[in-house]
């Protein structure tokens, strides 16, 4: 198969030198497919029969971190001087995998096809020779011949996933290869070959050893770049993989919601997941994990956002998450049921009378941007849109959003304090005002937070320092 591809005048640059010293040179993985796919490639990797040591000699301006796999980055300028890194890799095998991920015996090979015999999927074992390219000619775009030995081409059309030779060998050499599979399906929009698939789970002993932090890389990489994410994740439930590291989510499958839902628990989590907009999509496939946990059997699940949160703290941190991620998610999860109050169409005038006696103060505005995080607000109107739009039956009125951006757009207007270091005072004002230091001194701040979230007009030092006075003087001795 010949295809257009345009291939940067760097990794050209790299090649030409490779050639020229009377080594082989090929294009290799994910650039290859994606010029198959008819996208526009991001990475380019170029495999050689060059050995390692002699890569160093040829690029004198590399760096060998993974020099022990036969891997080599070449920093090579472009016409305009511009440095760029080149991953250039010597043809090997692999055997003796160990933590279901590493490699622990690397032999260095001469011939093409057994490097590309060692790779995952069909698709990602497919290269083009560099030496067929008049590299000479500095032309970015090229005519090439794509060198297929495994049908990956045939793959791509079928929109297939499959591995390279025997599936259950190239799982078991490398567990992260299992949780890869469904991702690309995701992604791609293929199915799983039925052979791949089964090996796949038969394999799960392996993937349960890789690390948490290589199987929340390939999952965030699932949700962010799949049109339906729910592929994936089913892909996974179905293969075994999701119980792995995510096996709470597994008890929403056939968990009925029997007020205003079409779907079980497990289902509407994925459909959210599906709508959401990718800085909320895990919030979204979480917001509603705990409602196994709080069925009241009637349609009911009180306090599951609370416990959802917890939940999802777990979740996370088993999945070595940032802390700032946790702390995002938990708070859109534990403040995802809130509810303000509004005037709808055809209100009798004892429900707008009813309506209008619980509508918040400003006051009551100030806590709930207090409480969820002003940098979350509008993450958590997404989460609310996105949990609705997910069920068809659903109660919800976007009004009430529209409503609320309004009411607080007005309230941020004024000189809020949400937090204590937004007081006009610091603490070591108050201990010159003879407060002394330590746990009291805490409590204080916080006393005078709150009085000033309820009238924001108190947020001056002075008046600030004689309510803390008068705070402390009551305190016990």
């Amino acid at each position: 198969m010949q295809v257009k591809i345009d291939i940067p005048i760097y990794v050209q640059k790299a090649a030409r030198i490779l050639i020229k010293e009377g080594y082989s040179c090929y294009l290799v993985g994910g650039a290859v497919r994606d010029v198959v796919l008819g996208k526009l490639p991001h990475d380019y990797d170029l495999a050689t029969n060059a050995l390692p040591e002699k890569m160093l000699k040829i690029f004198p301006k590399s760096v060998s971190t993974g020099v022990k796999f036969g891997t080599v980055v070449a920093l090579i300028q472009d016409t305009t001087g511009e440095t760029f890194d080149v991953e250039i890799t010597t043809f090997r095998s692999e055997s003796d995998y160990v933590d279901g991920r590493w490699p622990s015996s690397v032999k260095f090979v001469d011939e093409i096809d057994k490097d590309l015999g060692r790779r995952d999927f069909t698709f990602n074992a497919m290269a083009i020779d560099m030496s067929k390219i008049d590299l000479d000619a500095n032309v970015v775009s090229n005519t090439v011949e794509i060198y297929d030995p495994f049908n990956g081409i045939e793959d791509i059309s079928n929109k297939t996933v499959r591995a390279v030779g025997t599936p259950l060998e190239r799982f078991k050499e490398d567990g992260l290869r299992a949780f890869k599979a469904c991702r690309m399906a995701s992604q791609l929009g293929f199915t799983i070959e039925p052979e791949t698939f089964q090996a796949i789970k038969k394999s799960t002993a392996v993937a349960s050893l890789v690390s948490m932090e290589r199987i929340r890389d390939e999952f965030m990489k699932m949700l962010l770049n799949s049109p339906k994410p729910s592929v994936g994740i089913e892909l996974m439930r179905q293969t075994g993989l999701l119980v792995l590291f995510m096996p709470e989510l597994l008890e929403g499958v056939g968990v009925e919601q029997k007020i205003y839902h079409n779907d079980d628990v497990y289902w509407h989590l994925l459909k959210s997941c599906d709508i959401a907009p990718d800085d909320i999509k895990l919030a979204a496939l979480l917001h509603d994990i705990a409602k196994p946990r709080t069925d009241m059997g009637n349609g009911h699940f009180y306090g599951h956002d609370q416990l959802g949160a917890q939940m999802a703290v777990k979740i996370m941190t088993r999945m070595k998450f940032p802390h700032n991620d946790i702390a995002k998610v938990s708070s859109l999860i534990q403040n995802h049921m809130f509810y303000y109050p509004h005037i709808e169409d055809g209100m009798t005038k004892e429900q707008i009378e009813e309506i209008n006696n619980k509508q918040w103060t400003d006051s009551g505005v100030r806590r709930f941007i207090q409480r969820v995080g002003e940098d979350n607000i509008e993450d958590l109107f997404k989460l609310r849109v996105a949990d609705a739009q997910s069920n068809p039956v659903s109660s919800f009125d976007p009004s009430e959003i529209e409503l609320l951006q309004a009411r607080i757009s007005q309230v941020r207007k004024e000189d809020m304090a949400l937090k204590v270091t937004d007081l006009k005072v610091t603490g070591e004002d108050l201990m010159q005002a003879g407060i002394e230091k330590g746990p009291k001194l805490g409590i204080i701040l916080q006393e005078l937070l709150e009085l000033v979230i309820d009238d924001p007009l108190l947020n001056t030092k002075e008046q600030l320092i004689d309510r803390a006075v008068k705070l402390y003087e009551k305190m016990p001795k």
